[in-house]
């Protein structure tokens, strides 16, 4: 390696060896729509993080030096079929890789509708994923973050909860409330990695179906849940990325996404590799789905 490149790597460790690294609970206390009961967390940890029966949601989050922080954040939903999320591979190894472009990551350890302590589950992703972003607002000074440039981005059942907040971020269920509730839950952005977005028959995911809203859910729930139907003008602009040979999340969930925004004249970047396989993560090894997230730099850089 030239010294040039051990000049890089030295200082890229220092810059890291200087950011910020907080975890924060969601809630004070029982959080909403959830009654006490003596259940544990589960954590698996094999090639990847696994976790699931989340009883305590937090936000992880991990902020740039000021040197390079680009006021940008991104709150980040693991996918994981609404069963466990896949907590290294799908957030926190892409809010360290963020970090690293002077953008603040935030990983959202959601409650999963798995749970038997959760009151009314079909509301309990949403609910968290909001409070996430209005934490992340309500500390925006404190963090240097933009209030106006705060984004989510989700994988896989984590894409489908993005496309929902992107679509329902003002939707509301009786439960208490505080001064954090007044600030908007409103992505700016949204970027969604080989997302389910709808639940209807030809492009749903089963597992992420089954688990959010049940087997046999009305259709009015179908349709509240299939974020392609649920797009408005006010809806956030979105960088979709898909591989064509998906075998776990049908393509066309990325494309009725990207006609739904289309149609609204709401900007859209849709990128579709032919290879890739579903859960492809950073796409090392995968061809030319690796540079995907160069593709989403450049669109980032282009948000105004």
């Amino acid at each position: 390696m030239k010294k040039t490149g051990f000049l890089l790597l030295f200082l890229a460790t220092m810059l890291s060896a200087q950011a910020q690294h907080i975890i924060l609970p969601l809630w004070e206390g029982t959080p909403p729509l959830q009654k006490e009961m003596d259940l544990e967390e589960e954590f698996v940890q094999e090639e990847i993080i696994r976790i699931g029966n989340v009883q305590k949601p937090t936000i992880e989050v991990f902020l740039p030096t000021k040197q390079i922080s680009t006021g940008k954040a991104v709150v980040i939903f693991p996918g994981g079929g609404y069963s466990i999320l896949a907590y290294d591979k799908e957030g926190t190894d892409f809010a360290k890789w963020l970090n690293a472009q002077g953008i603040a990551g935030i990983v959202v350890k959601y409650r999963l509708p798995r749970s038997q302590s959760l009151t009314d589950k079909k509301e309990v992703p949403l609910l968290d994923a909001q409070r996430a972003i209005r934490m992340v607002r309500s500390q925006a000074e404190e963090w240097n973050i933009d209030p106006t440039q705060v984004g989510v981005m989700g994988f896989s059942a984590g894409g489908h909860l993005a496309s929902t907040i992107s679509t329902q971020y003002d939707h509301e269920v009786e439960r208490p409330k505080d001064a954090i509730d007044q600030l908007s839950a409103r992505p700016d952005f949204s970027v969604l990695v080989y997302p389910v977005i709808s639940f209807r028959d030809a492009s749903a995911h089963s597992g992420s179906r089954m688990n959010l809203i049940g087997e046999n859910a009305p259709q009015e729930l179908v349709d509240r849940f299939s974020g392609e139907l649920n797009v408005t003008e006010e809806t956030p602009p979105a960088f979709l990325v898909h591989a064509q040979d998906d075998n776990g999340v049908p393509i066309e969930n990325s494309f009725l996404y990207y006609k739904a925004l289309h149609e609204k004249r709401i900007p859209a970047s849709l990128h579709i590799y032919p290879k890739g396989g579903h859960g492809f993560g950073f796409g090392f090894g995968r061809g030319p789905v690796s540079n995907w997230r160069n593709v989403l730099l450049d669109w980032m850089v282009d948000l105004k």
